[in-house]
């Protein structure tokens, strides 16, 4: 050792201060240094603005607080985890789809989700607040320190909101998922299996408008509509009933044919209408299809698919008396309006209450919605139909997934109070998928009103021919083949027989505005009512 070495060990030593022991980073003091060597990294001089710039980038890309810092390992370290985070989220929104829909149709793995969400807020959370400590360089005023704790505050609020809209939806979709699809429910149609679909080229599905509320005797089921569904386009045909059809058949393997071998009736004839099977059949013949949670959909099952030569596979359920909060959940729909729709009223007992004007692109809330497809006052129940149709239609436009999300807490109570199915959760992945399908692909419709059959002497017959030829589609040969042919009881139609759809029409034409149509209306004034 030099003499000059020797002098500046003893100045050293002479402070206070003892060299490091060899190997240890340990000063002969006792004290440890709190940060590895190699992490630590000299820091630079950092205005106070710069220490908030960077917290901000912390919070948005975790991890870049730490390296400007100087805390290089923890900062890659933290980097390193959100680019995983970032990059798992990409996948299941792009290539890994069908593992987020598995995900959002699982309770169980709801569960873990909102556990997880939760994990990597409080974890997130912690990062902003050690990264805004890491970069305070130099001691701080009281103002600042005020200022830099109101930042560091938002910011873990911006990522808690976020974090609570999440968990809020998991909790929304395990109750959803849990009411409308329990494990347990029975169907004497159903038959729950891995594959639901298999290679069906065509999924049906019974959509019910049920009339049941405060102050009525049962559920009529005055909306009565098939969506024929092709599982490859999503394309829909949708098969309207009016709900004074009599005589509703059964298929000829079923028990109910046996009870009722000459059709569907009731001890009167309004008993015995279409909208009565679904509280009739069942109260007389309570047992006859065995174990179900919903004889009533099963015996309309039965029968609605036996009038069109159909195998119905699931029913959907929709109790109209709270319609509307499903429409309000949505935040209302935009419907047109080409003649003066009636609110309440009684043909030839009591006068509407008041009227939906004509006019174009009418956006409507759940209350509006629901008696522009209910109004029948002075009109045909082909009419009110054809409104029916046009609403379902108006959902499906207003259904976008940003819509969902934001009110996916509402819908999901809506939708739990008001319909029921015999849906099971093994078809929910491929149902899922389907409306993707159903959304961008084109929706038709059959009517099935007086100019095509006569509700008291429906020819079923004829009625098969033509949901035959509506799933054909127009560029069809006139001779189907046997794969394209839907299931039923019925034997296909010969070659040549299968007569055109006169009433097949698209809805988003059925369903636009006429200017002509609205003018007359008009111009004829406006129908009386109470308000009148």
């Amino acid at each position: 050792m030099t003499d000059a070495d020797d002098a500046t060990r003893r100045i050293g030593l002479s402070r206070g201060g003892l060299p490091p022991v060899p190997g240890t980073g340990e000063s002969r003091s006792g004290s440890a240094s709190t940060t590895p060597a190699a992490d630590r990294r000299p820091a630079r001089p950092r205005g106070f603005a710069a220490t908030l710039a960077w917290t901000v980038a912390n919070t948005v890309v975790p991890g870049t607080g730490f390296l400007a810092a100087g805390r290089r390992r923890t900062g890659l370290a933290v980097l390193a985890v959100f680019l995983l985070l970032v990059g798992g989220a990409v996948w299941l929104v792009t290539a890994g789809r069908s593992t987020a829909i598995d995900i959002a149709l699982d309770t169980v793995q709801l569960r873990w989700l909102l556990a997880a969400v939760i994990t990597v807020a409080v974890l997130w959370a912690l990062v902003v607040v050690l990264g805004y400590r890491a970069l305070l360089s130099r001691p701080a005023s009281g103002v600042r320190h005020a200022v830099g704790a109101l930042l560091v505050a938002a910011l873990v609020a911006g990522i808690a909101y976020p974090a609570f809209k999440v968990g809020e939806v998991a909790v929304a979709q395990t109750g959803l998922i849990d009411d409308l699809f329990a494990d347990d429910r029975q169907s004497a149609t159903v038959v729950d299996e891995p594959d639901p679909f298999g290679d069906q080229e065509r999924v049906n599905v019974l959509l019910l408008g049920g009339d049941g509320g405060a102050g009525r005797d049962g559920v009529r089921t005055d909306t009565v509509i098939v969506a024929s569904i092709d599982t490859d386009t999503g394309d829909t045909v949708l098969f309207s009933l009016p709900r004074n059809l009599e005589n509703l058949p059964f298929p000829e393997d079923s028990p109910l044919a046996e009870v009722y071998p000459d059709g569907f009736e009731g001890e009167t004839e309004s008993e015995g209408l279409l909208n009565a099977v679904y509280r009739n059949g069942p109260a007389a013949h309570p047992d006859i299809l065995g174990p179900t949670d919903d004889p009533g959909a099963d015996f309309l099952k039965l029968g609605v698919g036996e009038a069109l030569g159909l195998t119905i596979d699931y029913y959907v359920l929709v109790n109209l008396d709270g319609f509307a909060r499903l429409v309000d959940a949505l935040g209302g729909i935009t419907l047109n309006v080409n003649y003066y729709v009636p609110i309440n009223g009684i043909t030839g007992q009591e006068l509407p209450d008041d009227y939906i004007v004509p006019g174009p692109h009418q956006h409507m809330d759940g209350w509006l919605a629901l008696q522009f497809a209910r109004g029948r006052y002075g009109l045909t129940d082909y009419d009110r139909m054809a409104r029916q149709r046009c609403t379902i239609d108006a959902i499906i436009d207003e259904a976008d997934p940003l819509t969902l999300l934001q009110s996916y807490q509402e819908l999901a109570s809506a939708t739990r109070d008001i319909v029921s199915t015999d849906i099971p959760r093994s078809a929910l992945h491929d149902f899922v998928e389907l409306g993707d399908r159903v959304k961008n692909g084109d929706v038709t419709s059959v009517v099935f009103d007086d100019s095509v059959i006569s509700p008291a002497y429906p020819d079923y017959d004829q009625m098969r021919l033509i949901a035959y030829s509506a799933l054909l589609g127009p560029d069809a040969p006139a001779a189907p083949s046997t794969s394209a042919a839907p299931e039923s009881s019925e034997p296909p139609p010969p070659a040549g027989e299968v007569p055109s759809a006169q009433p097949v029409n698209d809805i988003a034409g059925a369903c636009a505005y006429d200017p002509e149509q609205a003018a007359a209306a008009r111009a004829a004034g406006e129908p009386p009512s109470k308000n009148g």
